[in-house]
C-alpha cells in the first residue's frame, strides 16, 4: 500500500501531496478525456486484483467512488495487486497506458516490504522505483513500487500504449507486490473508474479505461485473492510467498486443510468455510462470527490432522460462501484429488 501520494519530477523527487483533489471540469472549457489501456499485463478479477481505488472524501472517512471501502484516507490512486511473490517473481509486466513521453524514472530502491524496511527507509520515496508519463493535453500517469533493475525506460522516451516499460516489484511504501497507478490531469487526481464524478455521490462520473476493458473494471466489493489446499494450517505469510501452494497433499500427508485469502469483506459479513470428504461426509467446517470491522484483506482455513493410516482416496471438495443479512454475496468452490501414490 502507499502511504502519501508522491508528485514526481525528472528526478522522482517532488513534494508529498497531503490531500486528495479531484480533476474535473472548468465550465466553458471542455476537457479532451484520455483513453487508458490497463497498465498491468494481467486480467483484473482472474490474474490480478483491485485492492485500493481512490478516495473521494476530503476527510478521515474514506471511501472509494462508490462509497464502499476499498480504499484508505487520502489514496490518490488504484493499487493492482498480483496474488504472491512467486507470481511477481517470476516477473509481470507494468505498460504504458497511454501513448506520451517519459518525464520522470527512478531506480535502485530495494524490492522488501515496508514492514522489514521500515517507513524511515522509503521516506521521500514512498513510490519506490517507478516513472511518470508524460500525455497531449495536460495529462499525466504515474507507475509504483516497480521492480529493482527492471525499468526499460529513460527520460525522454516515447511511448506507445500497451508498451512495457518495467515489472511489478516491493518497492518503496508497500507490503505486497503490486503497481500503484496514479491519473491527473493538469495536476489534478483523476479516478480512471469514475472521471468527472460529482462531489459526495456514489457511483457517478464514467470511466477512462478503453472500451475492451469495461468488463474487467467493473467493481467488485470483495473478491477471492488465493484459495487451494495445503499439508500444514496456513499463515498469511505462507500464502503471500506463494509457498503454501507448493504443498502437494498426499494419501500420507499429516493434515488436509483448506484455505482462502479474501480482500474487500464488510463488516457484517459471515464467511463458512466447508470441507467434504470424497464420500461427501463432512470433513471439517470453519464459521467464525460475523465481522466487526471491514478488513482490507482477511483469510480463513478448515481441516483437520489425520487419523487414518492414510487418506482415503478419492477427491475433497471445499465450498467457501460469504453471507450477508442471510443473502450471499461471493462464493467458492474448489477440490483437491487424492490418491495412494
Amino acid at each position: 500500500m502507499m502511504g502519501p501520494a508522491v508528485i514526481v519530477s525528472r528526478s522522482l523527487k517532488l513534494l508529498i501531496l497531503t490531500s486528495v483533489c479531484l480533476a474535473s471540469s472548468v465550465k466553458g472549457e471542455p476537457i479532451e478525456v484520455i483513453s487508458l489501456a490497463l497498465p498491468i499485463r494481467c486480467e483484473l478479477g482472474v490474474t490480478c486484483f483491485v485492492q485500493n481505488y481512490v478516495d473521494h472524501k476530503d476527510s478521515d472517512k474514506a471511501r472509494d467512488y462508490r462509497c464502499g471501502g476499498r480504499t484508505y484516507h487520502g489514496h490518490d490512486g488504484t493499487d493492482i495487486r498480483i496474488p504472491n511473490l512467486e507470481i511477481q517473481n517470476k516477473g509481470v509486466e507494468v505498460l504504458a497506458a497511454a501513448p506520451g513521453r517519459i518525464v520522470g524514472v527512478r531506480d535502485g530502491v530495494d524490492d522488501i516490504s515496508v514492514r522489514i524496511a521500515g517507513k524511515a527507509a522509503v521516506a521521500g520515496r514512498q513510490c519506490g522505483n517507478g516513472a511518470v508519463i508524460e500525455h497531449e493535453k495536460g495529462w499525466q500517469t504515474q507507475y509504483c513500487h516497480m521492480a529493482k533493475g527492471s525499468l526499460r525506460v529513460k527520460l525522454g522516451d516515447q511511448t506507445v500504449t500497451g508498451q512495457s516499460i518495467g515489472l511489478v516489484g516491493l518497492s518503496g511504501d508497500t507490503e505486497f507486490p503490486h503497481l500503484h497507478f496514479t491519473v491527473r490531469h493538469r495536476g489534478k487526481i483523476v479516478d480512471p473508474f469514475a472521471y468527472d464524478a460529482l462531489p459526495n455521490t456514489c457511483g457517478g462520473g464514467h470511466p477512462i479505461w478503453v472500451d475492451s476493458i469495461h468488463e474487467q473494471t467493473e467493481y467488485r466489493a470483495r473478491e477471492i485473492l488465493n484459495y487451494g489446499f495445503s499439508d500444514l494450517a496456513p499463515t498469511m505469510d505462507l500464502i503471500e510467498s506463494g509457498d503454501v501452494a507448493r504443498r502437494p497433499i498426499t494419501a500420507g500427508a499429516e493434515a488436509l486443510v483448506a484455505y482462502v485469502r479474501t480482500i474487500g469483506l464488510q463488516a457484517g459479513d459471515q464467511q463458512i468455510l466447508t470441507v467434504q470428504s470424497p464420500d461427501r461426509t463432512a470433513l471439517s467446517e470453519y464459521r467464525p462470527p460475523a465481522l466487526d470491522h471491514d478488513e482490507a484483506q482477511s483469510f480463513i482455513s478448515a481441516g483437520r490432522k489425520r487419523r487414518e493410516v492414510a487418506w482415503p482416496t478419492g477427491i475433497y471438495v471445499a465450498s467457501y460462501r460469504v453471507v450477508r443479512d442471510g443473502t450471499e454475496v461471493l462464493s467458492k468452490e474448489f477440490r483437491i484429488s487424492v490418491n495412494s501414490k
